[in-house]
């Protein structure tokens, strides 16, 4: 077969399980590196097969496929299933280590996590759902993404809360004295501990002066909300979907033969360039314009050999290859040749890039001016650098023949006016008369004068029509042709007169900024009674629009009702939801420095990051108000919640992030996309890693002494101190350097 597009969408999906295979090795060293136990690492390394098992039960349960969306879920829910397990897994050897037996260990560590676990699952669910109920194609898409990550979410926390305490429970021994492991364990645990030590002692400090770091964050917040307003914005990313496609536009009037010996020359030429495996070049076709039947017109498909064995050549890439063309083609003076990259969706379009449709919407059709404008339009937008290839095929003064009939000549005679347009159309073009079996085969039967008999205007009046009366009478006695000019395909877009205009963002500017500049130049250009569209990729990206940022807001929303719901407190809830726009500060900038649009996947990558800030937070929120509420002192029981809590956030954070970088160094079909949810997710995870952990103990102590004391809400006091009225004694604040 010389062109089959489901060789991408194959190829994307066996990328995508290689990627899948390697975020679960990764996963894996990670939790061994803390863990340092065989045993301890089965607890976890269990709970992926069995949460991606559910996962599948619960995508056929919905309805979806295993798709690009469906299998980006089962990759990020690698890194967070596992959470769950590691948490527990931590909170049992830790009780081992202070000489408890395994059921013992097993049981306090629930005590402790159990809410933690609820608190997060509920969390990682409130965040998917309202991006589930998106309208329209940008909708599905999220809504197969959320709900495979909420069923795995749902499924990984039943999971944590039945199975692994009783695994743990079986399990886990006593760990081996830190003296009798090998060097590599020793010296990661030597470096562990002074990175902890100083994180105690940081935590301590910045605790002591809360209000003043809660300002500093809250300064940081305001410049990743500002980051992210001014970040450019665009649909999809381009894919290297293994072919491209020319549109061959010759000037009007030019004959089939002309046009196929141009695009023979332009197939010649493209097969000279590395990368391209084949060409399928087809004369008489618009690609532009839905590819209707045009004799000036001609597209080539251009498959480019297998991805595998382009990444092995320098130059081979899509970037090169469409380059290499575009300066090749050039020099073909005959016609114009545009080389078209497939839109992201197969069928939303002909063509990547931006497709607008300026319309006459005053009720009259006067094409002469539709050509005019679009013309004016496509010269200005070219002298601007942020656009480039912007063309337009709509043409209004192609050569034609007009055929004008006497119908009182043709009544006098006989003839119908029906009669005569039926015999022009099938001597000139071609009709269907019947069907004949042959050879066990049925042959349709079309008529059609002879090339000899057609070639000239003056042919027409030779035809010849059976009148009323049986004779043949000659067409030329009742019509008369005159050559005019006009359009060769009249389009219509909403049921208004348009033309097409194509074109794609030049390097260094996004989709999003192309769109804003071609509707500047839309508003200054056309008349009045004249207005636009976008259609194709472009409709999709701009139905998208804000509504993402609403999907944000319902997301921290509901987030806060859930934590409010479970803390009983409509202020401690705070402390969690503020640590949530410190990530975005990651994503911003990662995305500024590598010159990346805010695109579907990566506002996938930001609701996945609401959930995941908030998990850090909640682990050190829910541990201190267990301390404050066994009556230790707040600022003692942030620092002791932070250090206690220090090892399974890093844990947990690095397992993700490590399961996640594959997406980031994608290669081959679909790259573009993973490494778009990658580079957002990576970057904002890092972000929130190294910056919730050191300001969320300052907002829960600036909150939990503002619900205290401007309140008057007191902690619940549970334990026997809390029953006898007395607390804990603090915990001294590691120093700040050993």
């Amino acid at each position: 077969m010389p062109f089959d597009t489901t060789l991408f969408v194959t190829a994307s999906i066996d990328e995508v399980y290689k990627t899948l295979f390697e975020a679960g090795i990764l996963v894996l060293i990670v939790i061994i590196l803390f863990l340092q136990d065989w045993r301890a690492t089965l607890v976890p390394a269990t709970t992926v097969p069995v949460t991606i098992i559910g996962a599948f039960a619960a995508m056929a349960a919905l309805g979806f496929t295993v798709n690009l969306s469906t299998l980006f879920a089962l990759i990020l829910a690698i890194g967070i299933v596992v959470d769950d397990a590691i948490v527990i897994v931590e909170g049992v050897a830790r009780h081992i280590e202070e000489g408890m037996d395994g059921q013992s260990a097993a049981e306090k560590a629930m005590d402790e996590l159990f809410g933690p676990v609820i608190g997060i699952t509920l969390v990682l669910m409130s965040v998917f759902l309202p991006a589930s109920f998106i309208p329209g194609l940008s909708g599905e898409m999220f809504k197969q993404f959320a709900l495979v990550i909420a069923a795995t979410a749902f499924i990984s926390a039943i999971n944590a809360a039945t199975l692994k305490p009783t695994q743990c429970a079986l399990w886990l021994r006593k760990p081996v004295p830190n003296d009798q492991k090998n060097a590599f364990y020793r010296g990661f645990n030597a470096v562990y501990e002074k990175c902890e030590h100083w994180y105690a002692g940081l935590i301590s400090r910045m605790v002591h002066h809360a209000m003043l770091m809660s300002l500093i964050a809250i300064a940081l917040m305001a410049v990743a909300g500002w980051g992210l307003s001014r970040l450019p914005t665009s649909f999809l990313p381009i894919e290297d979907q293994g072919y491209v496609v020319l549109a061959v536009q010759l000037p009007d009037g030019s004959s089939t033969e002309r046009t196929r010996r141009v695009v023979e020359e332009a197939s010649a030429i493209t097969l000279k360039v590395p990368g391209i495996a084949t060409v399928l070049g087809i004369t008489g076709i618009s690609a532009l314009d839905n590819n209707s039947t045009l004799a000036n017109a001609g597209v080539v498909y251009v498959p480019f050999k297998s991805w595998d064995e382009r990444g092995k050549q320098k130059g081979q890439d899509l970037l090169s290859i469409y380059t290499n063309l575009n300066r090749e083609l050039s020099k073909i003076e005959e016609a114009e040749v545009l080389v078209l990259v497939p839109p992201a969706i197969q069928g939303i379009g002909n063509a990547s890039g931006f497709t607008l449709q300026p319309q006459i919407r005053d009720g009259n059709f006067d094409y002469t001016l539709l050509q005019n404008v679009a013309d004016s339009i496509v010269s200005k937008a070219s002298d601007q650098s942020a656009l480039s290839h912007v063309s337009t095929s709509f043409r209004a003064t192609a050569p034609q023949l007009q055929v004008d009939v006497n119908r009182i000549k043709a009544e006098t005679l006989g003839v119908t006016v029906n009669q005569v347009f039926t015999t022009i159309s099938a001597y000139v073009g071609s009709t269907y008369v019947t069907q004949i079996n042959k050879f066990g085969n049925v042959f349709q039967v079309y008529v059609q004068a002879e090339s000899k008999s057609r070639l000239l205007p003056e042919d027409l009046q030779n035809l010849k029509v059976k009148s009323a009366g049986g004779t043949m009478v000659p067409l030329g006695t009742m019509i008369d042709v005159r050559m005019v000019s006009g359009a060769p395909l009249i389009s219509l877009y909403n049921l208004y007169p348009t033309a097409t205009i194509v074109g794609v963002n030049t390097a260094g500017f996004s989709s999003g900024q192309a769109l804003d500049l071609m509707e500047q130049i839309a508003a200054a250009t056309l008349p009045p009674g004249m207005g636009y569209e976008w259609t194709a990729m472009s409709y999709q990206e701009k139905q998208v629009g804000s509504q993402m940022y609403y999907v944000f807001g319902l997301a921290i929303l509901l987030v806060y009702m859930v934590l409010a719901g479970q803390y009983e407190s409509w202020i401690q809830p705070l402390s969690v939801i503020l640590a949530v726009p410190l990530a975005l500060l990651g994503t911003v900038g990662a995305l500024t420095g590598l010159g990346v649009a805010n695109n579907l996947y990566t506002q996938i990558g930001l609701v996945l990051l609401i959930a995941l800030a908030s998990k850090n937070a909640i682990l050190i929120v829910e541990y201190a108000r267990e301390k404050r509420a066994e009556g230790m002192e707040i600022m003692d029981a942030a620092v002791e919640a932070s250090r206690l809590r220090f090892r399974p956030i890093l844990m947990t954070s690095f397992a993700f992030i490590l399961g996640v970088l594959p997406l980031v160094f994608a290669t081959g079909a679909g790259a573009n996309s993973r490494k778009s949810i990658g580079i957002a997710v990576v970057s904002g995870m890092l972000a929130s890693t190294c910056l919730a952990v050191l300001f969320v103990p300052s907002f829960y102590a600036v909150l939990q002494r503002f619900e205290e004391k401007v309140l008057k809400k007191k902690p619940k006091m549970h334990g026997p101190e809390g029953a006898a009225g007395g607390h804990t004694p603090p915990v001294p604040p590691a120093p700040a350097s050993a």
